[in-house]
């Protein structure tokens, strides 16, 4: 009879042998999350709206409405809801990155916020985009880190249109020489795993045609359609759309309006945090996990900033939301009116810095093998560290606090989350 150990070994062998393809393919399809700095939102602005300093434009009426309507901490932690303690010491980092950057991932919008035009108005549209978009990266310290467009869809109607307005923007860009690593290029209402593939092949060609390094164009997918969620045949359509992009998609958006109107909800309940809207967000959320794909919630509608009582309302719900979407593990979300950026950095920065305490805590004991009230292991370990990295990238809190909290280097934090560098 054979030894244990050569009983291991042989077996080992013909497991690696058998399993050697899909060890490739496992990690060659989820090679696991970021670590980087992501956006904490988009913020989509009509093309016909749209100016360079549009970004900082909307900071400074953010500011405007923050001195306002809630001038000082305890007014704001009352008028959003949020934690006053939490908020006393999250008030003037919202302040300071309001007046320093206050878009980070901005969106030129040729579709739903800019409807059909002719085509020579959408046209010279394009290339006020493309002139704006080009002088980012000049100086500006409040120019977003992340930018590009939405163009229209690859549905039938507005096919022609939507790659005419693609090639635009990518050629004009390009002929600049500014077709940065942190382009964004949305599609909308993808219907079909065949729509992604075919943008694929745009991009692809249009890498070769203006001589771009390949695998430079990458694209996000609006899912605001039924057909991306859930395919023909019962299949999650949304992660055969990821896996289809072959690498290019960087991004799931949640489209809380048109998804929740197709579904026929009527509009007064058409919401981020209706029960079809959570269903569709957690397949968003199983599809792109660990493939390094972010997921985006989508937006609130409800903008009201004409008194005190209205921002109030509004900074509250809007609060709330993004708050219930972080708790949910979803770091972003749409904003479309400049007051929603007080909202959004509020309950941003207040979620994060609730969270560090508990977390550097747990992060010790796990490091330390400490015993205690909670045994966490690698998974939840990987969680905590990235809830450590997400705070300080988002500026809740400051790299020193956190690591000195946690007592390690931020390469341990790294390491413990144990995803790619994109």
């Amino acid at each position: 009879m054979e030894s244990v150990e050569a009983l291991v070994t042989s077996l080992v062998g013909q497991a690696d042998a058998r399993l050697v393809e899909a060890d490739a393919d496992l990690a060659r399809r989820y090679p696991g999350d970021p670590v980087e700095r992501r956006p904490v939102h988009t913020v989509y602005v009509p093309a016909d709206r749209y100016e360079p300093a549009t970004p900082r434009h909307w900071g400074d009426r953010a500011l405007e409405l923050l001195d306002d309507h809630a001038p000082d901490a305890a007014t704001a932690a009352r008028a959003t809801g949020l934690d006053p303690d939490l908020v006393a010491r999250s008030l003037d980092r919202v302040r300071a990155k309001l007046a320093d950057q206050p878009v980070e991932d901005l969106r030129v919008d040729l579709e739903d916020g800019y409807g059909v035009r002719p085509d020579e108005e959408e046209d010279a549209a394009v290339r006020s985009a493309v002139a704006g978009l080009a002088s980012y990266g000049s100086g500006e310290p409040w120019a977003p880190t992340w930018y590009g467009v939405r163009f229209k869809s690859l549905e039938a109607p507005t096919r022609a249109r939507g790659v005419r307005s693609l090639v635009q923007v990518v050629a004009g860009l390009a002929a600049a020489g500014r077709v940065p690593e942190r382009l964004r290029l949305t599609l909308p209402k993808v219907t079909s795993v065949d729509q992604v593939r075919v943008m694929v092949d745009l991009v692809r060609q249009l890498e070769t045609a203006l001589g771009l390094p390949a695998g430079s164009l990458t694209f996000e997918i609006q899912v605001e359609t039924p057909q991306a969620v859930m395919a023909p045949d019962g299949t999650a359509a949304v992660a055969a759309m990821v896996h289809a992009a072959a690498g290019r998609c960087t991004g799931l958006h949640y489209g809380t309006f048109d998804y929740s109107a197709a579904l026929g909800i009527t509009a007064a309940y058409q919401s981020a945090d209706h029960p079809a809207a959570d269903h569709a967000k957690a397949v968003m959320q199983l599809a792109a996990a660990q493939t390094g794909v972010t997921v985006s919630d989508g937006s609130t509608n409800v903008a009201a900033f004409g008194d005190t009582d209205a921002a109030h309302a509004t900074w509250r719900l809007h609060a709330r939301l993004v708050t219930r979407a972080l708790e949910r593990g979803i770091y972003q979300g749409w904003d479309m009116h400049p007051g929603h950026l007080v909202s959004r950095y509020l309950a941003t920065f207040c979620f994060f810095r609730a969270a560090l305490p508990g977390a550097a805590a747990r992060l010790r004991g796990y490091v330390d093998r400490v015993e205690g009230g909670v045994m966490d292991e690698p998974a939840t370990a990987r969680a905590l560290a990235g809830a450590v990295l997400r705070g300080v990238s988002c500026g809740a809190v400051d790299e020193a606090e956190a690591l000195a909290a946690c007592g390690m280097a931020r390469a341990e934090l790294t390491a413990l989350v144990g995803g790619r560098r994109g």
